[in-house]
């Protein structure tokens, strides 16, 4: 999509990279907007299920509650969100995400939330998710040229993850100073706002979906290209691992740490701002940094995510595990830009979203079962061994990814490469070949 001509009165408009286009703006704003508001209110989840009496299995039980609906739905969300425009699924999911959140504050804020309430909302909000994050991805990828993908995924990144820095330490410490509630009013807000901006998005550059098969058959298309592709199937069946690992570290045993060792939520709150600078590092690094073997490389920066667990386990005092957050934020930032690349360059643009869902979904099945087992394996093994453990496996499952061949050797093409390859499957499609309205 061209951009349209420049002008006196838009001068930070006619600066833009001829990628950025109008969709991309907002889209970015609207990142920025809702991980201001959610870096902080996942903290503030954690802490309401504390002040109100919960132990660890709460915390666990409630963080289960928001991925078991992303789980249950994350399919359906794909499949829907390419039949219909994909700015429609990300609205209507921010309307839900707004008045979950908004319901939750008002409970907190009132006093006395019951566990079971605080599971519904949470699981409300995990249910927008699952249709907000395959359309939302579909919509990034089919909306920048081939060669300059990379540089707008980490660019897109680096401003989300800018975003979570200042969420990230402001929730904590308003957390502190005035409670978890009104963290959690203020990202029902940041979602309104959010949905605002994605109302105005253009998708007349995306081809009408030809009349065909129902959701099923959409459903066996995207599976179809997943098992088709070993270094897809494989890395997923890694983020199942890996996922469920660190999402248990993080939102279970990373506030009950922060209680006993470090003081509360405010070092917690800036172990989570340096896991937000590192991927904002990393984002800064892959605007500059092409490797040729992107899958080797992204699947290298998956060691390090390690790191949090063990830093937990010993426990390191809050330089020490922000150090370790730091880290890891890197290097999951250089395996996030890696990744969305190849999918961008493999995968044709029409079964986008639902390549995502899958990819979603395999990352987030373990996640449900992983974090409402936090609590009873910190009463099994001890909070020290679970936390070891989770390190161990990292290493070991990423380690095995290894051994696929195409995870080693599949490489960036290059302009001319895609002007000479023939059709097949992973031929370039729309997005691959240029101008398209980025998100």
């Amino acid at each position: 999509m061209r951009k349209p001509a420049a002008s006196p009165r838009t001068p930070l408009l006619s600066r833009r990279p001829d990628w950025a286009g109008r969709n991309y703006v907002l889209l970015t704003a609207a990142a920025i907007v809702t991980n201001l508001g959610t870096h902080g209110a996942l903290i503030a989840a954690a802490f309401a299920v504390i002040q109100s009496g919960g132990d660890g299995g709460d915390v666990g039980l409630v963080a289960a509650a928001r991925t078991l609906p992303l789980v249950l739905f994350l399919l359906i969300g794909g499949a829907v969100a390419d039949r219909i425009p994909r700015h429609r699924v990300m609205v209507a999911a921010n309307a839900l995400n707004c008045v979950s959140q908004a319901a939750f504050a008002v409970l907190v804020l009132a006093g006395d939330p019951q566990l079971w309430q605080m599971m519904l909302l949470t699981a409300l909000c995990g249910t927008g998710q699952a249709f907000f994050s395959p359309a939302a991805e579909g919509m990034l990828m089919s909306s920048v040229s081939g060669e300059q993908a990379g540089r707008a995924f980490a660019l897109f990144r680096m401003a989300m993850h800018g975003a979570g820095i200042g969420g990230a330490a402001l929730g904590g410490a308003m957390i502190a100073a005035v409670g978890p509630g009104w963290v959690l009013a203020i990202d029902a807000a940041a979602f309104a706002v959010a949905g605002g901006f994605r109302a105005f998005l253009d998708v007349s550059h995306i081809a009408e979906r030809k009349p065909g098969g129902g959701l099923l058959a959409d459903l066996r298309e995207g599976w179809q290209e997943v098992v088709g592709r070993p270094w897809l199937w494989s890395i997923v069946a890694q983020f199942a691992v890996v996922v469920a690992l660190v999402g248990a570290a993080e939102s279970v045993y990373g506030p009950l740490v922060a209680r006993d060792e470090l003081g509360g939520a405010r070092p917690w709150g800036l172990a989570l701002a340096a896991f937000g600078v590192g991927t904002l590092s990393g984002a800064f690094l892959m605007m500059r940094w092409k490797p040729r073997r992107m899958l080797l490389v992204g699947t290298l920066g998956v060691f390090p995510l390690a790191l949090p667990s063990a830093a937990l386990a010993v426990p390191l005092d809050v330089v020490g595990l922000s150090v370790a957050m730091f880290v890891s934020g890197v290097a999951i930032e250089v395996f996030g830009v890696a990744w969305m690349t190849t999918l961008h360059q493999e995968i044709p643009e029409e079964k986008l979203s639902r390549v995502s869902a899958y990819d979603w979904f395999g990352s987030t099945a373990m996640l449900p079962l992983s974090t409402a087992l936090a609590g009873p394996a910190e009463s099994l093994f001890g909070r020290s061994q679970a936390l070891w453990g989770s390190a161990v496996l990292i290493v070991l499952v990423t380690a095995l990814v290894l051994l696929v061949p195409d995870v080693r050797n599949l490489t960036r093409r290059t302009p001319s490469k895609e002007l000479t390859r023939g059709p097949g499957p992973g031929a370039p499609t729309a997005a691959d070949q240029g101008a398209v309205s980025p998100r």
